[in-house]
């Protein structure tokens, strides 16, 4: 992704399907509004959202469907709307600008609980004892 560092007008990327994964960086996209990382291999939520934060003011639209980190049926059956909610609740909380997430709009309910709660929200994965 270092070919991007010239075009620091970029309002849309889109960047499914391309087996990228927790070292992704990009770099200061300030125009940035459109994101989609789509069916990657992304698992850590957290600094994929801290890193965001820093390089992507201007994100309004974010999809993360098909990755570890975004837990929902389309990556494993045990997921449950419960967990994408709080998945949900825990990005907003990080990326306060976002007006849809995945393939839904960002609701007021949405922002007030993710402010209130959202902190709290982050959905931890069970550590494998070997």
């Amino acid at each position: 992704m270092t070919g991007l560092k010239a075009f620091i007008q970029l309002e849309e990327l889109i960047v499914d399907n391309n087996l990228l994964g927790n070292d992704l960086r990009l770099p200061r996209l300030p125009q940035l509004h459109t994101l989609t990382l789509n069916k990657n291999q992304l698992t850590d939520i957290e600094g994929l959202l801290e890193h965001l934060q820093e390089v992507t003011p201007a994100l309004e639209y974010l999809s993360l469907l098909g990755n570890e980190a975004c837990p929902n049926q389309l990556v494993s059956l045990d997921k449950d709307e419960d967990d994408y909610q709080r998945y949900r609740y825990f990005v907003l909380h990080k990326l306060k600008n976002l007006k849809f997430l995945d393939s839904r709009r960002v609701t007021q309910k949405e922002q007030l609980e993710a402010e209130a709660r959202g902190a709290f929200m982050k959905v931890v994965k069970p550590k494998i004892e070997q």
